[in-house]
């Protein structure tokens, strides 16, 4: 009854089935996405769907108690559920940040915690997705040796875990040395061929490309579609908890800029099924050193050029030349998109005032959290307004960075907000002393 097949994004004719190895399109080269039939979609109201989508959440029902397979209509509507590799990621919490909204003086904020999924970051919800097709595609005959992808860290971790799940080989592409050791030990441990390259991440973009184009080594980057299906629920997810009403405006940091094309892929699709009356504006949050959409919202989309990337502490979205430039520059404008860049200091900064409130953030929802409170302070984002912040991964993946920070390590940063340890003789006298002053001055602050 329901149908998804690739599509190119440059409006040919050209379409091919999911179970082809494909990643651009034959006729013109341009980028595939994952076109989904939607009038079978429509035979179900809006309600039908939503009541579908409730019952399914957190069953143990395999695979629809997964936040991406509970709408699998939506993501891969033809796919065997015994072929399904899901670990039931998705289901994130939606974080009230109270103390942080007050911080920065707007009405409503939440974090939208997407780093308490299984590898610690959003890319699970992608690669559930990709890992799923491919074992699918795998049961039914097609001569596949192993999954590889570039990776500044999160996606390796993530292809790594769904292979191992699946019993798929995969082999992940790393820049050496740019990536944190959380992020490094993740697929050496999930028995992944980890190759360490003198390059940036772009650079292994590259090679991977090559790699790839032997068809038996199948292609995980999000520049293969199937990712953006699973990423997609992410907003899906947001309005859902917000029991289908929209929030004002949605941060969401971005390097390789795959993620704002599938936010807004999910949100379109809910509106063309009724069951949204009404588009958040997306912001788009980018680190100062590697900034290429950022510098191309500047002359407003005119012309395009990729840069290379700096060393950025947001090492996840320190890319150059995004592959997912073109999906994410029609997501930005269908949403009324801004896009802001966020210095070192702004970002540091940003994650530990937001951990002061009881969050733990990485450096790239410090991006977002740095470039929201910009829009703030430029009035650009109203007071009035209800904010969610996507998260797009766990803090401990970065200790290193925090621990640098509040020991005042990080070059060229000031660590306006940090908290030193206190280290005393075991004397109760001069504890007591310690905490009253701790105590007295943070009152003050």
């Amino acid at each position: 009854m329901y149908n998804a097949y690739f599509k190119c994004i440059e409006g040919c004719d050209e379409k091919y089935p999911l179970d082809e190895i494909i990643y651009s399109c034959k006729k013109c080269g341009g980028l595939l996405e994952v076109y989904h039939e939607i009038d079978p979609l429509k035979q179900k109201t809006a309600k039908e769907w939503k009541d579908i989508f409730y019952k399914r959440l957190r069953t143990t029902e395999y695979p629809y108690g997964s936040g991406v397979w509970s709408k699998k209509e939506f993501v891969l509507p033809n796919i065997d559920n015994e072929n399904i590799v899901s670990v039931f990621e998705g289901n994130s919490n939606l974080f009230w940040a109270r103390l942080l909204e007050k911080e920065l003086g707007i009405r409503e904020l939440w974090v939208k915690q997407c780093g308490i999924t299984h590898t610690g970051s959003f890319k699970d919800l992608g690669m559930t997705v990709l890992v799923s097709q491919v074992n699918n595609m795998m049961k039914n005959g097609a001569d596949i040796k192993a999954i590889a992808c570039a990776s500044t860290g999160d996606t390796s971790a993530a292809l790594a875990a769904y292979g191992a799940y699946a019993g798929i080989p995969t082999i992940v592409f790393l820049p050496r040395g740019k990536v944190s050791t959380a992020q490094l030990v993740q697929p050496i441990a999930n028995n992944a061929i980890v190759l360490a390259l003198d390059t940036d991440f772009d650079g292994c973009m590259k090679i991977v490309q090559d790699v790839t184009k032997d068809k038996n080594i199948y292609l995980a980057n999000s520049m293969n579609s199937l990712r953006i299906e699973g990423q997609k629920t992410v907003g899906i997810e947001i309005i859902e908890q917000f029991d289908w009403q929209v929030p004002d405006t949605i941060v969401i940091p971005s390097g390789n800029a795959g993620n704002v094309s599938a936010l807004g892929k999910g949100l379109l699709m809910l509106e063309e099924l009724g069951m949204i009356n009404k588009r958040p504006r997306i912001v788009v949050a980018q680190a100062r050193n590697a900034n290429p959409l950022y510098l191309a919202y500047k002359n407003g989309f005119e012309n395009f050029e990729p840069v290379k990337a700096k060393n950025t502490i947001a090492s996840a979205i320190q890319i150059g030349d995004p592959v997912s430039y073109k999906k994410a520059v029609a997501m930005i404008k269908e949403f009324d998109g801004i896009v802001e860049e966020a210095s070192e200091e702004e970002l540091a900064d940003a994650c530990a005032l937001s951990d002061r409130t009881g969050l733990y953030t990485c450096p790239h929802t410090g991006v977002a959290i740095a470039c929201l409170k910009k829009l703030i302070d430029k009035q650009v984002i109203s007071k009035d307004e209800v904010v969610v912040v996507i998260s797009t991964a766990h803090g401990l993946k970065f200790s290193e960075f925090k621990t640098e920070y509040h020991e005042g390590k990080l070059k060229d940063i000031g660590s306006k907000y940090k908290n030193p340890m206190i280290e005393l003789e075991a004397d109760s006298n001069k504890v007591i002393e310690a905490i009253e002053k701790e105590i007295y001055k943070r009152g003050r602050a």
